[in-house]
């Protein structure tokens, strides 16, 4: 039996066709239905809060605090950086199979709307930034650029899942902050490093699926 549609004729799944027919392209322009990349975003955080709590004997529960606090803003900002990524791309998503329903692509969101709806992720971003210490606060920002050049990067380089290993693992580092309120470079370094060798295998894998696209738009695909 064919599934129905709902009524604007546009399905974004299972998961987001439950909601309000007004939040479904927001819901999808977040990604919230592939918690994957969230959980991307968070682990490396889980990984720097468990090391420094470990070090520093924090309390049990105070660790579970802190692990909520990051699952939290893993999704938000997550959601805030698929929303850049598809303002930024919105020419070439018109060009790739895959990326070609995305709301902003199709014409479901407006530029001005999604502007607006990110000014509502950054917003909740920082209500969850601003719980965490300031030397927390002020490393937090430092990804900021990162998180802002990476949707340019597959015009310029063969290499873009590069700047998103370094703005995906920055949680590793700001984990062992959020706890310790200062920064072990001889811990948190190489377990940064390791996260970002990690993004370039995983990225580059997913990568593969828009080759022929990516060519056939002009960006750089690896």
């Amino acid at each position: 039996m064919t599934p129905q549609l709902p009524a604007s004729g546009v399905s974004y799944g299972q998961l987001i066709d439950r909601f309000p027919e007004r939040m479904r392209p927001y819901l999808y322009l977040a990604r919230a239905d592939k918690p994957i990349g969230t959980w991307l975003l968070y682990w490396p955080c889980t990984w720097g809060i468990s090391m420094a709590a470990f070090s520093s004997g924090m309390p049990i529960q105070d660790m579970a605090y802190m692990l909520a606090l990051f699952g939290t803003g893993a999704f938000v900002m997550r959601g805030a950086g698929c929303t850049i990524n598809d303002m930024w791309d919105v020419k070439f998503d018109k060009m790739v199979e895959r990326t070609r329903a995305r709301p902003i692509a199709s014409g479901a969101i407006s530029r001005p709307k999604a502007f607006v709806f990110l000014g509502g992720q950054l917003a909740a971003g920082l209500a969850v930034l601003v719980q965490l210490n300031p030397y927390t606060i002020a490393f937090c920002l430092g990804s900021m650029p990162l998180v802002t050049i990476y949707p340019f990067m597959k015009r310029i380089t063969y290499w873009p899942q590069l700047v998103l290993g370094l703005a995906f693992n920055w949680g590793a580092l700001v984990g062992w902050t959020a706890v310790t309120g200062g920064m072990n470079w001889a811990v948190a370094l190489p377990l940064y490093a390791a996260g970002v060798s990690w993004t370039l295998v995983y990225d580059t894998i997913y990568g593969h699926q828009d080759k022929r696209d990516d060519v056939a738009a002009g960006v750089k695909s690896t």
